[in-house]
């Protein structure tokens, strides 16, 4: 068995079992792959992968089990080389952050921008997706970071860790009935198709729970995982927007929308950063994170690494004051 051979499966199950596609992800030959992986079947004496012809089509059970300690050994593998880089390059390296397109759009470019400037050797890759698919790549290891409001708790594997508490704002071209209400109600709100975020993104399970709570059923004419393109269907009328309050650009958007303070309708939510449980965090990690939510010291983060119920986590957090954005 070769760690090599652990890699090829474990890539050919996380490229929908596509051979080719790992084999270009790899810079290798697709025929390298196979035969190695049909040599690692043969010496553990069952398939990883049922196939059809030539195809693979499934992965098996036995394979699931494998495959599952294979991400393991790859993942301890990957620290081993983390903690060797930090002790001969303290500022070189990798980080890889999931998160969605509100935070990527809004509430990074200052800290990405900052931490280039600090560790211009550091690689960083990003990728953008919906909450539960930015859990699943922290968890699988793809990313490091994975950085959403909603969907995480599921995963036990993460540390989670609570960066700021924000809330909603709902904004209408300038001249409609609602620009001109000095305190918003839910009742106002409904009255009107809603232009939001697909159920699941962005805090929007609190936005439901808020109209629910009040007997109230919103009109939800059109959904996007994009604040952008949200503004950009209120402003063709389609409805009213209810969207994060950071993703309103006063300088950007105040020519023709008007913003609604919408905070006392709706439940605060929070955005947290997470990591799988055993990464080995590096210097710059470390700096990623505090750049992110300044009271996210290294002491803190490594206290929150250090527990193991979820109460021994909140209590941690009890006395620190979170950000409101």
């Amino acid at each position: 068995m070769k760690l090599q051979q652990l890699r090829y499966i474990w890539e050919v199950a996380h490229h929908d079992l596509n051979v080719s596609q790992t084999a270009q992800s790899l810079f290798t030959s697709q025929p390298g792959i196979s035969k190695q992986i049909r040599l690692l079947e043969d010496e553990l004496g069952v398939e990883i992968f049922s196939r059809n012809g030539k195809h693979l089509t499934r992965v098996t059970p036995a394979g699931q089990a494998i495959l599952a300690i294979a991400g393991e050994i790859l993942r301890k593998t990957e620290s081993i080389r983390q903690i060797a880089q930090e002790y001969t390059d303290q500022k070189r390296g990798h980080l890889s952050i999931a998160t969605t397109h509100t935070q990527a759009r809004y509430r990074l470019p200052s800290v990405i921008e900052g931490f280039v400037k600090r560790f211009p050797d550091v690689t960083l890759n990003m990728h953008q997706g919906n909450p539960q698919q930015i859990a699943e790549m922290a968890a699988d290891g793809t990313v490091e970071f994975a950085i959403a409001t909603e969907g995480m708790e599921h995963f036990s594997d993460l540390v989670m860790l609570p960066c700021y508490h924000w809330n909603r704002t709902v904004v209408v071209p300038k001249g409609h009935p609602l620009a001109n209400v000095k305190r918003l109600t839910l009742e106002d709100v409904a009255r009107y198709p809603i232009v939001t975020y697909v159920f699941g993104f962005t805090g929007r399970s609190k936005l439901d729970a808020a109209f629910q709570a009040q007997g109230l059923t919103p009109h939800v004419v059109f959904t996007a995982t994009d604040a952008d393109v949200i503004k950009t269907y209120v402003r063709l009328g389609i409805g009213i927007g209810i969207i994060a309050s950071m993703a309103f650009e006063p300088e950007k958007d105040g020519s023709d929308l008007v913003a609604l303070d919408a905070s006392h309708l709706f439940d605060s939510s929070t955005t947290s950063i997470g990591f799988r449980k055993g990464t080995f965090l590096r210097g710059f990690m470390y700096d990623f994170m505090k750049a992110f939510a300044p009271h996210l010291t290294r002491d803190l983060v490594d206290a929150v690494v250090q527990t193991h119920t979820q109460e021994e986590r909140e209590a941690l957090f009890k006395n620190v004051e979170l950000p409101r954005l």
